[in-house]
C-alpha cells in the first residue's frame, strides 16, 4: 500500500485496467472457460480480454463458438468492470463491505471520470452502480422477449443478459455465434430500438443521466450536458441520412449503425458489402465515438463540438461560446491536443498494419484501426485472419482508446511543472 501511495492515480488506473486484463486472459486460457474441440491462442485470449476490458467487441475468435458458459460469463464480467471502470467496480466493493472510501480512492474517482471536483464522489458511484443495473435489467428483460421466441428460456436469458451488458457497456460482443453479431435480427424493431436505447444511455455519460433525471428540463442543464444531448442528436441524425443515402439498408439499419458506430460496435448487415463512402462515415462517427463519463470511447462528442465552436470563434473574430457561456481556453487546448494524439494513434496504427497487412486495403485497415481506438467493435471481417503482431498492434489501441490518449501520454510525466519559465517569443501560425 506505501508504494501505491507514491504513483500518481493517473497510473494506479492504467495499472488496473492491464492486471484485469491479464487475469482475464489467463482465465480464458483455462480448460474450463474453451469448448471441446477448439483451440485458443494466448495472443487470441490476450486480444478477447483486452476487447472485452476496453469495451470494444472486435473478436480474434468467435465468442460462442469458441468459449463455454464460464468462458462467455468471463467475457461478460470482464465488459462490465471495463464499462464502469475499475476504480468504481473496486470503490463498489469497498462501499458493499461496509468500509470507508479514503482521499486515495476518491482521487481515483476523481482522475478515471474526468471530473473538476472530489465533492459527492461515493454518492455518485451509488447511483452509477444503481443506474447501470437499472439500465440493464429493462434491457434483459426487453431482450429476453426476442430471443425466448428462438431460444429455449434458459438459453434466451443467458443471451439477454448478455447482450444487455454488451449492449449498455457500449461493447459489441454477442454470443449468437458464427460470426453473425445482429444480422439475423436486422428487421427486429423491439431487438434493434432496445440495443439502440442502452447504447444510446451508455454513451451519455452518468453525470448527463444524473443531470437528465434530476432536472428534467433542458434549460436547466449545466453546458456540459446541454452540449451532450445536442452533439448526440445531431451525429444520429446526419449518421443516419448520410448512411441510408450510401449504403442500399433500410432506415431502420441506417439508425442502428449511426448509433451502434459511436463506440458500441453491433451490426445487423455485413460491413464487408459497405461501399467506402459508407465505411468513410462509420469511420468519423466511431472517431467522435460517445461522451465523457460514459462506457464509449473516441475522442468525445463534446471535444469535437469544442473543436467546432472555437473554429468558428477564430473565423469571426468573437469569444469561444456555447448556450450563453464562454468556453475557457485551457479546455479548448486541451481539445486540439486531444484531437492531435489521436489522430496521431489512428494514423500510426494503420501505417504499421499497412506494412504487417499488405493483402488488405487501406480503408479496410484504417476502419479496423479506428474501430480499435474508438473502442468500437465494428470490423469489415478481417479482425480473425490479422497475424499476432497485428492483434497486438490493435490491443495496444484498445487499451490507448479506452483509458484516453491524454491519460496514456501524461502517465510517462515524472517531474512536476517548474515555477521559471523562459520569456515568450511569437511563432508565425498559418
Amino acid at each position: 500500500m506505501g508504494v501505491l501511495k507514491k504513483i500518481s492515480p493517473g497510473r494506479i488506473i492504467v495499472l488496473g485496467f492491464f492486471s484485469v486484463i491479464l487475469i482475464g486472459a489467463l482465465l480464458l486460457k483455462l480448460p474450463i472457460s474453451i469448448r471441446d474441440g477448439q483451440t485458443v491462442t494466448f495472443v487470441d485470449a490476450l486480444f478477447t480480454s483486452t476487447s472485452a476490458v476496453c469495451v470494444t467487441g472486435l473478436i480474434a475468435v468467435d465468442t460462442a463458438d469458441t468459449f463455454t458458459v464460464f468462458g462467455r460469463t468471463v467475457v461478460a464480467l470482464l465488459i462490465q468492470i471495463g464499462g464502469l471502470g475499475v476504480t468504481s467496480v473496486g470503490v463498489g466493493f469497498i462501499l458493499l463491505m461496509g468500509k470507508k472510501v479514503g482521499i486515495k480512492e476518491r482521487m481515483l474517482i476523481k482522475e478515471s471520470m474526468n471530473l473538476d471536483t472530489m465533492q459527492g464522489l461515493v454518492r455518485l458511484v451509488k447511483a452509477v452502480l444503481i443506474m447501470t443495473l437499472s439500465f440493464e435489467l429493462i434491457g434483459t428483460i426487453l431482450s429476453y422477449i426476442v430471443f425466448s421466441k428462438d431460444y429455449s428460456p434458459l438459453d434466451a436469458l443467458g443471451i439477454s443478459v448478455f447482450h444487455s451488458v454488451a449492449a449498455f457497456n457500449n461493447s459489441g460482443f454477442d454470443i449468437l455465434g458464427g460470426l453473425q453479431n445482429l444480422i439475423p435480427y436486422q428487421s427486429n424493431i423491439l431487438l434493434n430500438l432496445t440495443t439502440c436505447g442502452l447504447i444510446i444511455f451508455g454513451g451519455l455519460g452518468f453525470l448527463v443521466i444524473r443531470e437528465i433525471i434530476v432536472y428534467k428540463k433542458f434549460s436547466k442543464f449545466s453546458l456540459h450536458t446541454k452540449v451532450v444531448i445536442v452533439m448526440t442528436a445531431f451525429l444520429l441524425i446526419v449518421g443516419t441520412v448520410f448512411l441510408k443515402a450510401t449504403e442500399d439498408i433500410s432506415w431502420l439499419g441506417a439508425f442502428f449503425f449511426s448509433t451502434s458506430a459511436r463506440t458500441a460496435g453491433f451490426s445487423t448487415y455485413p460491413l464487408g458489402n459497405f461501399t467506402n463512402a459508407g465505411l468513410f462515415t462509420l469511420t468519423i462517427l466511431m472517431f467522435i465515438g460517445a461522451s465523457p463519463g460514459s462506457t464509449g470511447g473516441g475522442i468525445k462528442t463534446t471535444t469535437m463540438f469544442t473543436l467546432f465552436r472555437s473554429i468558428y470563434s477564430t473565423a469571426t473574430n468573437k469569444y469561444c461560446t456555447a448556450f450563453k457561456r464562454k468556453i475557457p481556453a485551457n479546455t479548448i487546448i486541451k481539445a486540439f491536443n486531444l484531437i492531435i494524439l489521436a489522430l496521431l494513434v489512428v494514423c500510426i496504427g494503420t501505417f504499421m498494419l499497412s506494412v504487417l497487412e499488405p493483402n488488405y486495403s487501406f480503408m479496410q485497415l484504417l476502419f479496423e484501426t479506428t474501430s480499435a481506438f474508438g473502442t468500437v467493435g465494428l470490423s469489415t471481417g478481417i479482425t480473425p485472419d490479422l497475424t499476432d503482431p497485428s492483434k497486438i498492434i490493435i490491443s495496444v489501441i484498445m487499451f490507448i482508446g479506452r483509458l484516453g490518449p491524454m491519460t496514456m501520454a501524461t502517465i510517462w510525466s515524472f517531474k512536476q511543472t517548474q515555477g521559471a519559465s523562459y520569456s515568450e517569443e511569437a511563432v508565425i501560425i498559418g
